[in-house]
């Protein structure tokens, strides 16, 4: 996912992606520790795509408050 793409999410759309990225980290945690992970690079990608989404949301709140 390029960063372009997380900007043009809405917040709630930001939440949804958030909890899909999380939900697919702890899968590919799981899959490490039982020996079944394949791609290895997904959990870095995966790692970088919650930065990139969470840091979307922190800019996105600070300009609604500056805003008010």
């Amino acid at each position: 996912m390029k960063a372009e793409d997380v900007r043009a999410l809405s917040p709630d759309q930001l939440a949804d992606e958030l909890l899909k990225l999380k939900k697919e980290q702890f899968n590919l945690r799981f899959q490490k520790a039982t020996g079944q992970l394949e791609n290895t690079a997904r959990s870095k990608q995966v790692r970088r795509d919650i930065a990139r989404v969470k840091t979307t949301q922190n800019s996105k709140r600070g300009v609604a408050a500056k805003t008010k």
